[in-house]
């Protein structure tokens, strides 16, 4: 799952809609919505996103938001190391064959990680 496709769920769930419900009103395939729903699909188009927020009246803000975790959907993600040094590419391929074990509780403390890399001044 993605968490885009999370977030479209449970937009969907609160309104108490169906998949083909929804997909029938933003002019999208029952199919499609349910692959990116299940992280089947890459991240989707603006002119989608905002169909998507239209749908469930989400504005200002809130539709930051959802635009901004859009963009980090892509199920199929690339890491470009060249120029970099090697220990940066190595990491990349551990992380690549280790990804789908990793738990949760692992994921939050590596984004704590580059968190605090990204605002080093920031208490978190």
């Amino acid at each position: 799952m993605t968490p885009f496709g999370d977030a479209v769920r449970r937009l969907r769930q609160k309104k108490g809609v169906s998949q083909k419900q929804m997909a029938s009103a933003i002019g999208v395939s029952p199919a499609y919505l349910s692959a990116l729903e299940h992280g089947k699909r890459g991240a989707p188009s603006f002119e989608f996103q905002q169909r998507v927020a239209g749908y469930f009246n989400v504005i200002w803000d809130d539709a930051d938001e959802l635009f901004g975790i859009a963009a980090i959907s892509d199920p199929k993600v690339v890491l470009d190391t060249a120029g970099l040094p090697s220990a940066h590419t190595a990491f990349a391929n551990r992380l690549a064959g280790r990804i789908r074990g990793l738990s949760c509780e692992t994921i939050r403390i590596l984004e704590d990680v580059l968190e605090k890399a990204r605002f080093p001044d920031k208490e978190l």
